[in-house]
Order: structure tokens, then sequence, then C-alpha cells
């Protein structure tokens, strides 16, 4: 840590809450949220918000812009349908292979897109996106059925019954909270400053000594990862998929999510997330083009709040502390 200092590294200070007590204030919140919006509604926004916290990684703390990640949430969901249909109907075992088979996916295309950067690593993951949606829709249409959709096979475990809203809520909203305290850990400890500092200066990084390709790859691996976990935990909620959750036009809305929250922040991850869905089920439900309004809104928020939604509550917290402390200073000097 002392190295990276030297050399201009930010080393990001541990001053927020304890983790667990984090944990216990997402929890109240998304608990406050079931008398106002409908449960099955928070239980979308939750997997959503998985989702957008995998793409964070990858973006808000290594700085890899990929216009293809939906292609690991669709390797969760199809893996996971295809499993639970001609393997076994358990419903662990169906999330387990999902989670595994997508990042057995995002290992083997990243040990190709992390050797590019920029527009090249953006580009060629949309590449990869679309082949997918293309093998899912026509090379591979009789396992999958193709554009018309498959359903899902799994049963009900002991007291996992997927049928059951309360215990489908509560399955994922652990679910969700095990992403946020392993992510947590993972972008505080040392690994999480070595990406932050690739992210700022890849070259000084080199001159350490680090292999900075084998960490971008394990960052890469493990997105991927969490977003087939999110597709996974999608296919035992829905029970039902389409080529739909392929659709290489929904690559921007991990992006936009997080742009919304802020980047490389998994609190602006999870806000990014939930503003992101209502806007998006409001504006859906009031406007025949609310794709026109919804794209003028997200300028105007990208423009006006460049560090998101928590950068802009960071920052008034931050002025509030300086008021504070010169009015003390002032004080003083009276």
């Amino acid at each position: 840590m002392d190295i990276l200092r030297a050399l201009g590294f930010r080393t990001y200070g541990k001053k927020a809450l304890p983790v667990y007590k984090e944990i216990c204030v997402l929890t109240v919140f998304f608990l406050v949220l079931t008398p106002i919006i409908h449960m099955y509604r928070i239980t979308d926004f939750m997997i959503f918000c998985i989702y957008v916290m995998s793409f964070d990684l990858l973006y808000g703390y290594l700085g890899l812009l990929s216009f293809g990640h939906v292609l690991y949430l669709g390797a969760g969901v199809y893996i996971s349908v295809l499993f639970s249909i001609y393997i076994n109907s358990n419903p662990l075992l169906s999330l387990l292979a999902g989670t595994l088979g997508g990042g057995i996916v995002a290992a083997t295309l990243g040990l190709i897109v992390v050797k590019l950067d920029g527009a090249s690593f953006a580009l060629v993951n949309l590449a990869f996106s679309q082949i997918g949606y293309f093998l899912v829709t026509s090379t591979f249409q009789r396992l999958t059925h193709g554009t018309d959709g498959i359903s899902s096979r799994v049963e009900a475990w002991g007291f996992l019954n997927f049928s059951d809203e309360y215990i489908t809520f509560s399955f994922i909203l652990i679910s969700m909270l095990l992403v946020f305290y392993f992510l947590r850990k993972l972008t505080s400890s040392p690994f999480g400053v070595l990406i932050r500092s690739i992210k700022e200066n890849e070259t000084r990084v080199t001159f350490l000594g680090y292999n900075t390709f084998l960490y971008k790859w394990i960052t890469f691996l493990v997105a991927g990862t969490i977003a087939s976990f999110a597709g996974g935990i999608y296919t035992l909620y829905v029970q039902y998929v389409s080529p739909t959750v392929l659709n290489p036009l929904d690559n921007i809305d991990p992006i936009l999510a997080v742009l919304i929250g802020g980047a490389g922040n998994l609190y602006g991850a999870i806000a990014g997330g939930l503003l992101f869905m209502m806007m998006k089920d409001w504006l859906s439900s009031h406007f025949a083009v609310w794709q026109w309004v919804l794209g003028i809104m997200l300028l105007i928020i990208s423009f006006w709040f460049r560090h998101g939604f928590t950068g802009f509550v960071m920052a008034i917290r931050n002025y509030q502390r300086k008021k504070a402390v010169t009015y003390d200073q002032d004080g003083a000097q009276g």
C-alpha cells in the first residue's frame, strides 16, 4: 500500500460503516419497500441490482466498459433452464449449473477480451453478445425453442418452493445481500485497491511487477459469474425464458443504471438499479413513446449528476461537513 501511495495512487481508506451494518440497512430498506411496491416488482429489482453490481465491478472499479455484459446473464439463464430440463430439476443445482456455466463462458472469452481496452474492448464484447443471441435463436433452436422460449422444470426442494412469492422474495433478498457482502469485501481488499490502481494507471502497476492481465481476467471472470448467478436466479423466479434476455440492445441497461447511481460504488449500483427500473416502469405505463422520455431524462441526469446519485449525496454531505468545520473555527476565533 505504501508503494502505491508513493507512486501517486489513491488507496481508498475505510471510512464506511462496517459491512454487517450496511447489510442491515439494505435489508430494512427493501423490507420497507414491500408495502409501497408490489413484492414481485421488488423481486425483479433485486435481481437487476445483482446484475448491475456485477457490471459495476467491471466498469466502476476496473474501468472497462463492456457492451456485451448481457451475454453472461443470458448464459446463466439458458444453462440453468436446460439443466433443469435434461439433467436435474433441483432448483439449487440448476442455479449452480447456470452460475458455473456462465463463469466458464466468461473465463474463456475473458482470455481474449481483456487483452483489449477502450472501444475495442466494448465492441468485441458486443460482437460476442450478438453471437450468443444468434446461437440461441438460430443455431441451437431445436434445443432452446428459439423465439418461442422455453419453460424451466425446477421443482420444489424442501421448503424452497419458488412458486411462493414470499419464499422467492426472501431467497433473492438473501442472495443479493450475499453478493453485496462478497463484492464489498473484495473491493475493500488489496485486490480491490489494485484493480482501482489499474483503472487509474495500468502502466504504473505493471512497473511495480504486477501481472495486470491476470488481475483483469480475474475481475472479468468474477463479474461474468455474478451476472450468470443473476440469470440463474431469474430462471428460478420466472421459470420461463426467451431470447429477449439475450437481446444485445439490453446491454445498455446496466450501463445507464451505473451512471445514474454512480460508478465504483456498490450503493450506487443498487440505487441506480432501483431508480432505472422504477423510471422504466412508471414511464412505460404513462407514455406511449416512453423510450424517448427515458432517454431525455437520462441525458439530464448524466450531465447534471456526473458522479451519479450517490456522488451527489456524498458531495452534499462533504459540503455540510466543511461548512460545519468552518463554523466551528470561526466560533473558536471569535
